[in-house]
Order: C-alpha cells, then sequence, then structure tokens
C-alpha cells in the first residue's frame, strides 16, 4: 500500500466524506465543486478523504449524448484537491460513475494509478469493482480499527424489481469472513469499524421512521427495493459503528439503529441537484483509538459547522 493509515500521536484519526460531486467537464460548478473541496481540506486537514460515489456523472442527456465525454480525466479533476495534497483518498462507486465511456474496471484503474489513493479493485470473483479493506494502525503499530467499502452497484439487474441495485450475498459474505480474519489476527477482540458506500441501505428509511435522527430528510431514501441483509450481517458481526452513504443529494441526517449509526453525507457537488437555502459541504468523522465511538460534523461551503452528536464514550 502506498500509505499506511495510522492514529495520530494525539490518538485521533480524522476522515472528510466528500459524495455526489458529479464532475463533468470541468466547468465553473465543477471549479466550484474543487473550491469547496479546497477549503475543507485545508481547514480540517485530514487523515483520509473518502469519496462515496458518483464522484464524476457519466449519464446520459434526453438526446443520448453523454455528458461526461472523458470519465479518466474527470476522475482526475475530481479528485484533485485530495491528491495535490497528499492526503490518503478511498473511493467507492456510484450509479452514474460507469453509466457511459468507461467501465468500473477501467475507472478504478484510472483510481489506482494515482500516488495517493488506498483504493483497491478488490477481489475479481466478487459483485462489483472495489470491496476492499483497509486497517489504521494504533501506537503498539497493529491494527486498531478497521474501514469496509463496498461497490454498492447502480441500478437493479432484476426485470421485476424497479430502481437501485443491492449488496449481493457474495459481498455480504466477504465482509463476514474479513471481520472473522481481523478479529482472530486480534486474539478474539473485535475492532471499531466504519463502513462506506454510495447507495443508503433500507435501514436508512426505517431508522428515519423510528428512531430519533439528527440532520435533515428533503427527499425520499433511494435505497434498494431489495435488503439483501448486509446490516443485518453488521449487527451480527458487532464490529461497525457506523455506515457512510451518498446518493440523496438533499438528505444529511444520520440515526442509530441496533447500535450502529447510519449517516448520510453532504452533498458537496455543484454540477448536479440541490435546494435552496442547503449548502454544499462535506462530512467529517473522527475515531479516537480506543475508543467504540466516533464523533461527526458537517463543514459546509460557508465554512460554518454543524455538530450534532452524543458525547464519544471511552472503551471500558
Amino acid at each position: 500500500m502506498k500509505h499506511k493509515l495510522s492514529f495520530r500521536d494525539d490518538h485521533t484519526f480524522t476522515i472528510t466524506q466528500f459524495t455526489d460531486i458529479h464532475w463533468k467537464e470541468g466547468g465553473a460548478e465543477d471549479q466550484q465543486s474543487r473550491r469547496l473541496m479546497e477549503a475543507v481540506l485545508d481547514a480540517e486537514k485530514p487523515d483520509l478523504v473518502v469519496f462515496t460515489g458518483d464522484v464524476i456523472y457519466t449519464g446520459n442527456v434526453s438526446e443520448g449524448t453523454p455528458l461526461c465525454e472523458r470519465p479518466a480525466q474527470a476522475l482526475q479533476e475530481a479528485v484533485h484537491a485530495a491528491e495535490f495534497r497528499g492526503i490518503p483518498w478511498a473511493i467507492v462507486f456510484g450509479n452514474h460513475d460507469t453509466e457511459n465511456r468507461i467501465t468500473r474496471k477501467e475507472l478504478m484503474d484510472v483510481v489506482t494509478s494515482h500516488e495517493h489513493t488506498v483504493s483497491q479493485h478488490g477481489l475479481d470473483q466478487l459483485s462489483g469493482v472495489g470491496n476492499y479493506t483497509l486497517h489504521i494502525t494504533g501506537s503498539d503499530d497493529l491494527p486498531a480499527a478497521a474501514l469496509y467499502f463496498f461497490d454498492s452497484g447502480a441500478y437493479s439487474p432484476v426485470p421485476n424489481v424497479p430502481g437501485y441495485d443491492w449488496i449481493r450475498g457474495d459481498q455480504i459474505q466477504w465482509y463476514a469472513n474479513e471481520s472473522r480474519k481481523l478479529r482472530a489476527r486480534m486474539n478474539g477482540r473485535i475492532l471499531p469499524a466504519l463502513a462506506f458506500l454510495h447507495i443508503p441501505l433500507p435501514e436508512y428509511k426505517e431508522v428515519w421512521e423510528t428512531t430519533v435522527c439528527f440532520g435533515n430528510k428533503f427527499e425520499d431514501v433511494c435505497c434498494a427495493k431489495v435488503n439483501s441483509g448486509l446490516f443485518a450481517s453488521m449487527v451480527e458481526m458487532g464490529d461497525v459503528l457506523g455506515t457512510f452513504a451518498g446518493h440523496d443529494h438533499t438528505n444529511d441526517f444520520w440515526g442509530e439503529l441496533h447500535g450502529i449509526r447510519l449517516c448520510y453525507g453532504r452533498a458537496t457537488g455543484y454540477n448536479t441537484y440541490g435546494k435552496e437555502g442547503f449548502p454544499r459541504g462535506a462530512r467529517m468523522i473522527r475515531l479516537r483509538e480506543g475508543e467504540r465511538s466516533f464523533e461527526t460534523w458537517l463543514r459546509l461551503a460557508n465554512n460554518s459547522v454543524i455538530s450534532l452528536q452524543p458525547e464519544h464514550h471511552p472503551n471500558v
């Protein structure tokens, strides 16, 4: 791996989540997205940046012409703010990244050609491209936390099921195996973990409807119509503290369900739909070594910070 992810001397590890940038041809809106990302990174100085899908937009306009003619170049431009600063960065793909002109494998080849990415292709036999695990080492140079990345696909592969794709059974089995391997390596100790994907899980709808949530919901939870059971597997494995999705540009809420905090990012890109009075921005996440919790807040385009969260609690 090009970069080793480690907790700092103060035992913190900070992540910036950018989502739904929808970079197209580098025009005025894209440059506005870049300026936002640069401002966030300069203010927060994170240890890792995670792009949670729809980094570029390769969909069609009504006459059928791809909006993003040069997807490889668009990807390079979209991640420039992190790459130029030498900040390690990771990516998962969304439904719009590879609709035309480029395949997921080809786009991941572009991703992994960058000097500062920690993204991985993942196993060829798994559904999707870019299912991988990263470990954050602690002061003893052993893994102290895990990060799981999932390709949530694009659109339903089944004709009589409308809407979006779902995490497939082989991906869930892969996650469970990765979790078990890490637990065995740590002599039975369950390390705290976070998970990143583009399309929210069906439980995002459940958590909004059944618990107290923090933040905004201005559109439907556009999850898959099929619940394939990833959330249940995470509950069973007991390691994932929070999941982070994008996809729905005017939702930024989080809520806790069965001990897991389901979090939306804050839409970052200007070259796509939004809502008046709902500034673009980024979600920030901070882990603390040895604690089974995390802090999270939003940093917005106007440089304001929104922080609604319970206090973190040491792992005793």
